[in-house]
């Protein structure tokens, strides 16, 4: 008898359901369908390997399927996300087909942790699919964080760049796709084409590094568009693990951490120290040496987590 055979054997000398493929119907029902995302983009559910089931089998490995019940099954599946025990997350693994333009792939392929197969631009024509985006979306340069955005820029302005993007982008194609009549090769022929061009993917990974990538991306510090991808897949992991998606709400999505310095800046205000006499004991900066307030920085996050807090 092989070792596979032996795993699957049960006490009784019965074959467990221990080796079966895992199936949830509501995700199944889901597989295939391709979930819209901004203007011309959609994600779309490709397979997913293990449920909160295999979780926890995963953590029980010296117990059968059914040995609990699911209230201990969901207890446990808190406790391996609250104490950071990561490694029966990694037993579950998903596939989704996305179509997003290239820069926000960009952003989404500094997760190294996932395996990608890429619409490949080399051996392909690359569609006429771009993104336009919509007047209300367009955003004036963040002053406290350099890389993001913050409310509107008026509507002429707005309006001016949407019509640039466009004629930017159909000129674009129409160039590239001279250059592919004139028998460029593929591969220097996409050099013409901008970052809203859409592209296409595979992209496979486990669910304890998929939750760490919808911790960053689900953030409101995240791009907004892809945040729109981010908030599509969260619905459909949730759908996959529910009680694992429902932990990790709990004790990442929605927690706040703190630092040793934040934790002493607490402790003094607990104690009845004003806000800056606790940062600035703490070493958590809210002053410039000319006095200003500072718009960045340990302390001015400090004071944003504690603002959370209270929302919260």
């Amino acid at each position: 008898m092989d070792i596979a055979s032996k795993m699957a054997r049960g006490p009784a000398n019965q074959v467990s359901d221990v080796m079966k493929r895992i199936s949830i119907p509501e995700a199944d029902a889901i597989i295939g369908k391709r979930f819209k995302v901004l203007d011309k983009g959609f994600v779309a559910l490709v397979d997913y390997m293990g449920s909160d089931a295999a979780i926890v089998q995963a953590a029980r490995v010296s117990y059968g399927m059914g040995t609990k019940s699911v209230n201990d099954d969901a207890g446990l599946i808190n406790y391996l996300m609250r104490h950071r025990h990561t490694s029966p997350f990694e037993m579950v693994e998903v596939k989704f087909l996305a179509s997003m333009p290239m820069y926000v792939a960009r952003e989404w392929v500094r997760h190294r942790t996932a395996s990608i197969n890429e619409y490949s631009a080399r051996y392909s024509i690359v569609p006429d699919k771009f993104n336009i985006p919509d007047l209300q979306e367009i955003g004036a340069q963040a002053t406290k964080n350099r890389q993001g955005r913050e409310g509107n820029v008026d509507d002429e302005v707005a309006s001016a760049f949407r019509r640039d993007v466009e004629e930017v982008s159909d000129s674009a194609y129409e160039r590239y796709q001279k250059a592919i009549d004139g028998g460029v090769a593929r591969e220097q022929a996409r050099i013409l084409l901008p970052v809203n061009a859409y592209t296409e993917w595979y992209w496979k990974i486990d669910l304890n590094n998929l939750f760490h990538f919808l911790s960053l991306r689900l953030d409101d510090h995240a791009q907004e568009e892809i945040r729109a991808y981010a908030k599509v897949m969260a619905d459909i992991t949730k759908t996959i693990v529910p009680a694992a998606y429902a932990a990790f709400e709990n004790y990442v999505l929605n927690s706040v951490t703190f630092s040793e310095k934040e934790m002493a800046a607490l402790k003094d205000i607990f104690a009845g120290s004003s806000t800056e006499d606790a940062c600035e004991a703490a070493g958590l900066r809210l002053f410039r040496e000319d006095g200003q307030r500072m718009k960045s920085g340990e302390g001015v996050e400090f004071l944003e987590k504690a603002r959370a807090l209270l929302r919260k």
